[in-house]
């Protein structure tokens, strides 16, 4: 736990948190405009957290009783380093609570953790449209890296390419 003040903490989520952290992501997707694309559940989220090898990590913000932010996270490996990194996969405050240093308190905390974990990098992606995430990120200390682009296979191209892909034993 992370006191930023006195009404204000940060915690990891827990299994019981799942419907709290989904509601989080709904807020996030609404604000990029990509609720559609939300199609999580509940018990997804719940399972994943509750795994003895979870996928996912995440720290959820609270000003007292209410949720206000939310920071995702998995392990990543780079092989260049021969580490694990820490991939920040979303970060949200909400805007009622924006301007209050609890993105920059849920970033902090994250480094810590990637620092306790010997992580050789701490990574996110940003949305080249948010302007002010871009400063926020950069004021911390973050590059933006330009040589780099997202790849993403989904649907049913990733259901061809699997199939592409399948070894058969003879």
């Amino acid at each position: 736990m992370n006191d930023i003040d006195s009404s204000l903490r940060i915690e990891a989520a827990r299994p019981q948190h799942a419907a709290v952290l989904l509601s989080l992501v709904r807020d996030l997707a609404r604000f990029e405009k990509l609720e559609h694309q939300v199609v999580a559940t509940e018990e997804q989220i719940r399972d994943e957290l509750a795994a003895s090898r979870p996928v996912i990590e995440a720290l959820i913000a609270w000003d007292g009783a209410e949720a206000v932010g939310f920071a995702l996270y998995f392990h990543n490996f780079s092989t260049f380093l021969g580490r694990r990194g820490l991939y920040l996969e979303d970060l949200y405050v909400v805007p009622s609570a924006r301007r209050r240093g609890i993105g920059r308190a849920l970033i902090a905390h994250l480094a810590s953790i990637a620092v306790a974990r010997r992580c050789g990098r701490f990574e996110w992606a940003v949305l080249d449209w948010n302007e002010r995430a871009i400063d926020f990120y950069r004021s911390i200390g973050a590059e933006l890296l330009p040589d780099w682009r997202i790849c993403r296979v989904t649907g049913d191209a990733l259901g061809r390419l699997g199939q592409d892909g399948t070894i058969h034993n003879r």
